[in-house]
């Protein structure tokens, strides 16, 4: 990576990054499948989280049929999905959390 400096690998990492997370949040909007869950799962997070959105602006996310790439990038499943909720990990299941790829590529940037 990055051999004699020509490559921009850290630019190409935070795009990655971004295009990763939003990915992942059509995922899990695909596993909630109807509005009823989109909407009661976002609330919790909503709450757990305090990001602070109504219970208006959850429900018009949760009952849009603008389809789901379109709708993960609106600023409420941004904030109420951010980076830090997909970092986090479960551990009844022992699944590892999202991690950020441009972190690992500057961590071995510094070990060497």
């Amino acid at each position: 990576m990055n051999y004699f400096s020509i490559g921009s690998m850290k630019r190409f990492l935070i795009e990655f990054g971004q295009w990763l997370r939003h990915k992942i949040r059509v995922v899990i909007f695909k596993q909630w499948k109807r509005p009823k869950t989109l909407f009661k799962n976002l609330m919790i997070l909503n709450k757990q989280f305090k990001t602070g959105f109504s219970k208006e602006e959850i429900r018009q996310t949760a009952n849009s049929r603008l389809g789901l790439w379109r709708t993960t990038g609106w600023r409420t499943v941004n904030f109420i999905l951010s980076p830090k909720v997909l970092a986090l990990s479960n551990k009844e299941k022992e699944r590892p959390g999202l991690i950020d790829p441009v972190g690992c590529y500057l961590n071995l940037q510094n070990k060497s």
